[in-house]
């Protein structure tokens, strides 16, 4: 009897370990769970036609004059943000009264959440690349469109989800305020627990609008399972600094689910499959290009 509950016992665990998705980093020869390269056998949309995060070529992004600055609401206002390690990231919620419009989206949306990707120490990590580089980090803040109540709500609309993406770059200096952030990290090492960051200001971390008129644009996916494929991606140009003290502090601090530590968490660059990449900061095409765009490419199903 003992034998055939520690067989059924073992039974369980690796199919418990096959039913949960991680990342490169975390597969080996002793975990079995799903690394990128198999997300699409348990989440179909995986293997969609409008996959993120890409590489961007800046030489064949097309200028569009549709796409005008961004007015952001309540990033200046502090605020109290729970932070939560995931298994899988760390995540910071924010309150409705953080929210987004303007830069060529068809609506109003009220920010969810922020979190990062990152690399391991003396390695990059973002997303995105930039003719083929990949940056220090990358930060997305993930926004639902009004009035949708959720991310599950806002599957069913082409642009449900506007996701802003701000790259890192190395400097000499420290970022001035990532310390809170980095600190509030250490909070949260293993899978499942959370803590609270009080007095926050989101524009401690990203700049001010003002600031952030030049971005490339491109209709994608979540970058994690189930690659939900109905989000306006906007990739700033301004890039973020960082020092390496920061870095390197940072990518220790948390452990994904299987205890590993939390490191290269990024998902391998997809292909573009014939979308088309815009930017900002041009007259070259009529107004409307944003939103045809965006209409165009809803017949693309996984």
């Amino acid at each position: 009897y003992t034998s055939t509950a520690i067989v059924l016992l073992l039974l369980l665990n690796c199919t418990f370990c096959l039913a949960l998705w991680c990342y490169d980093t975390q597969y080996s020869c002793e975990e079995s769970c799903r690394d990128p390269s198999r997300w699409a056998a348990q989440f179909p949309s995986c293997r969609g036609l409008r996959q993120s995060p890409i590489n961007i070529v800046t030489s064949k992004a097309h200028s569009n004059s549709a796409l005008p600055p961004f007015n952001f609401i309540g990033h200046n206002k502090q605020i109290n943000v729970s932070l939560e390690n995931t298994g899988h990231s760390a995540t910071f919620s924010l309150p409705q009264s953080v929210r987004l419009s303007g830069g060529g989206l068809p609506g109003n949306y009220r920010a969810a959440n922020f979190h990062f990707h990152w690399g391991r120490e003396g390695s990059p990590g973002s997303e995105h690349t930039i003719d083929g580089e990949r940056l220090p980090m990358e930060m997305h803040i993930v926004h639902i469109k009004e009035p949708y109540g959720s991310l599950a709500e806002a599957e069913h609309d082409m642009a449900g989800i506007a996701l802003l993406a701000f790259l890192f770059q190395e400097s000499a200096e420290d970022h001035p305020h990532l310390d809170t952030v980095i600190e509030a990290l250490g909070r949260v090492q293993n899978n499942g627990s959370s803590t609270e960051i009080m007095n926050f200001r989101l524009s401690d971390i990203v700049p001010s609008a003002s600031e952030l008129h030049s971005y490339y644009r491109y209709v994608g996916s979540m970058t994690t399972p189930g690659c939900e494929q109905d989000v306006a991606w906007t990739v700033f140009k301004r890039m973020l600094p960082i020092s390496s003290r920061q870095l390197n502090a940072l990518v220790l601090k948390c452990r994904f689910w299987t205890g590993q530590p939390m490191i290269d968490n990024f998902r391998p660059i997809q292909p573009l499959d014939g979308r088309v990449v815009y930017k900002s900061n041009s007259d070259s095409l009529f107004p409307s290009l944003t939103l045809l765009i965006l209409s165009f490419t809803s017949y693309l199903e996984i």
